[in-house]
């Protein structure tokens, strides 16, 4: 049974206009179990049997797709027991993987059965010119398997009987421009959040098209995207989980046969099949690139083409880069640039100049379970097809009837911004009756993304002129546009640019004898303007002081903040780092730190601590000093985590010579009676604290 849920306004809204072809968003998970299924193949079946808003027909709908996993959806370790059902049955239906290769030897197409286990099946050619991405990375598919022994032990026993991919066969087109000419530009941008999984009361405007830019790759071609941030923000989930139209593969399985094609054979490779193919973990500095790669790439992203030997073929592949950042945006921004973590072979102008848009992941929340939505949205498959039918329109031109772009804005810049602006218009306005303000709106915000590329390229590459970004109503004054961390951290968005608007040499660029990559990790000077002044060493307090039972106005604030000041490097011992609480008290010390340092520059943390001997809590305890590694990670505080060698023993040891003893480590505070409405929430000073002594010890 689902959860009884009560249908918005919006869902009502959603089901009377697209019957059949939306599906409530919480029953993926309700029926999904153990399956290890992308969304698009439970939403297809969901599609089948509970696209509906009537609760007893979302109910035997469940049922149904349920039943259909438990029979026909094959678990790896439950290989054997499906096949003993073919054979015994004789012909079986199973959910599998399937992916095709050429037996040149034997000249027949041999299929793979990723979770069943077998291989060499013959598949009849018209099945693979049909379904031509079975020989590039597989497919998902209801297929119907026999069984036939022979005394030849060269013949596989298995016969593929019918093989059905999981996608939609059609849809209508037209029916989908006037239902959305039904909607407001607000219910269409909710219909999209919900359909991609998210609530969309959790998230702003802006927010939403972060969300929704995501999705430009699967509905314009040869789009080239790039997003870094901190992990957790769910940026590879829409390209393995959204569309059966995309690929993701890891950073590191990159190769030339691979992504472009086999010289060898001749085989294409996955540009030539897929309208997305999009590369996790792509960011590390240290990670090993081919350099061949890099150059067909750089050539593809900008021509759109590649060679097979003496030939050049043409794709239409978008190309989407996503990785995990490691420090700051104003640390980036002061001591080297947004694409800080690229590979080095990446982090080449050319290259990079190559790029669309930048969508910047550090504005992105991390994931929590209260952002999943449990409205309605389309059936993964019929938007994922909607938008691949678009990605043969182009939108870019719209926005000319009303407005202009700078004359400056050279024509790389300029196929950016369109791209984007063409991918929004066809997501947000595919009817095309988008209003001036509204229009403003997504090119602003297509002329940001390009910006922000551009800008850090002007950081790499000196030759390269700037550029003023903005454009200007027909008959209107000039409109600039800006970044939004340019707003947010001037002083270091700036500093690399001249007054007349060049680049200037990085204020932390490394000496003749440092490397570069060194000089962008390496602290630079911080001037007195930078951060405040740190208290006088002579003037802090040293010796022993004790705090009594119930005390109030207790803080680390005025108890420890004052001779932390100014570290880069903490050592924290506390053993006892365990229950909510414990953490809680990490976490206020290490955000007042994050507080008092210039927003530049890193505090490496070390904790040491013991974990609980209970497995269960200690499960707890691993799960939740991981979320502190994260988030204080995203603030500038580096934090590491290892096993106190000291036993019980609590004190804090600072690089610039102060060693503070603690009786209790940082767990001073009693357990507070009040919720969110008691001024001890907000402020330790209000907290009644327990017996405790402290010791501060000028050690250099």
């Amino acid at each position: 049974m689902s959860e009884h849920i009560d249908p918005t306004a919006l869902d009502r809204k959603i089901n009377e206009h697209f019957p059949g072809a939306v599906v409530r968003k919480d029953l993926v998970k309700a029926v999904k179990g153990n399956a290890i299924v992308p969304s698009y193949v439970l939403e297809y079946l969901l599609g089948q049997y509970a696209a509906s808003d009537d609760e007893a027909t979302i109910n035997e709908g469940i049922d149904k797709v349920r039943r259909i996993l438990a029979e026909h959806y094959v678990h790896r370790n439950e290989s054997e027991l499906i096949k003993s059902k073919i054979r015994e049955k004789g012909r079986f239906r199973i959910i599998d993987r399937v992916a095709v290769t050429l037996n040149e030897k034997d000249d027949v197409y041999q299929a793979s059965f990723a979770n069943l286990g077998i291989g060499g099946v013959i598949v009849e050619p018209h099945t693979v010119n049909a379904n031509q991405k079975l020989l590039v990375g597989g497919v998902w598919c209801l297929c119907d398997i026999e069984y036939f022994h022979t005394d030849d032990s060269r013949v596989v026993p298995w016969i593929l009987g019918r093989l059905q991919p999981i996608q939609m066969a059609s849809f209508d087109y037209e029916s989908y421009l006037t239902a959305r000419s039904d909607f407001t530009t607000d219910e269409w941008i909710d219909l999209l959040i919900q359909s991609i999984g998210f609530n969309p009361e959790m998230f702003g405007r802006r927010a939403k098209l972060l969300q929704l830019t995501r999705l430009i790759p699967f509905v314009e071609r040869n789009y080239n995207l790039v997003e870094l941030g901190p992990k957790g923000t769910g940026k590879s989930h829409i390209y393995s989980e959204f569309s059966p139209h995309g690929m993701l593969i890891s950073g590191g399985e990159v190769t030339v046969p691979k992504l472009f094609v086999n010289n060898a054979n001749g085989k294409l490779g996955l540009v030539g099949y897929w309208d997305v193919v999009a590369f996790d973990e792509f960011a590390g500095k240290k990670k090993r690139t081919d350099k061949a790669l890099v150059d067909i790439m750089k050539n593809y992203m900008a021509n759109k083409s590649f060679s097979r030997g003496v030939e050049t073929l043409g794709a239409e592949a978008s190309m989407v880069f996503v990785g995990n950042t490691s420090h700051t945006v104003p640390y980036m921004l002061k001591h080297s640039d947004l694409f800080d973590e690229l590979p080095e072979s990446y982090h080449d102008s050319a290259y990079l100049d190559r790029l669309h848009f930048y969508i910047p992941g550090w504005e992105i929340d991390t994931i929590r379970g209260e952002m999943f939505s449990a409205g309605y949205g389309f059936v993964v498959d019929y938007i994922a097809e909607v938008l691949k039918s678009m990605r043969n329109l182009d939108y870019s031109d719209r926005y000319k009837q009303h407005f202009e772009l700078g004359t400056d804005i050279s024509t790389r810049d300029r196929d950016g911004i369109h791209k984007t602006f063409s991918g929004l218009m066809k997501l947000l306005y595919p009817h095309q009756q988008a209003t001036s303000d509204e229009v403003e709106e997504i090119l602003r915000f297509a002329i940001e993304g390009r910006k922000r590329v551009k800008d850090q390229i002007l950081r790499i590459d000196t030759t390269m002129a700037a550029v003023k970004f903005g454009y200007q109503p027909i008959d209107g004054d000039w409109h600039a546009v800006t970044t939004l961390e340019e707003e947010e951290y001037p002083s270091h968005y700036h500093r690399h640019t001249d007054p007349g608007g060049g680049p200037v040499p990085n204020s932390s660029a490394a000496s003749d004898d440092d490397s570069a990559s060194d000089a962008a990790v390496s602290p630079a000077p911080v001037s007195s303007a930078d951060v405040p002044s740190a208290p006088e060493a002579e003037a802090l307090f040293e010796g022993h002081r004790d705090f009594a039972e119930n005390q109030r106005g207790v803080s680390y604030e005025t108890m420890l903040m004052p001779y932390l000041h100014g570290a880069a490097e903490i050592e924290i011992h506390d053993p006892y780092i365990r229950m909510n609480h414990q953490g809680r008290n990490l976490v206020e010390l290490l955000a007042m730190i994050a507080a008092a340092k210039d927003p530049a520059e890193m505090v490496k943390v070390h904790l040491y601590t013991n974990l609980d001997d209970d497995p269960t809590y200690r499960d707890r305890q691993v799960e939740m000093l991981q979320s502190i590694i994260d988030v204080s990670l995203q603030h500038g505080i580096p934090l590491k985590v290892d096993k106190d060698p000291g036993g019980h023993d609590r004190w804090i040891r600072t690089d610039t010579g102060w060693r503070i003893n603690l009786g209790r480590g940082l767990d001073i505070f009693q357990k507070a009676a009040g919720g969110w409405f008691d001024f001890g929430t907000s402020r330790q000073e209000f907290r009644q604290v327990r017996g405790f002594g402290v010791t501060y010890i000028r050690e250099a």
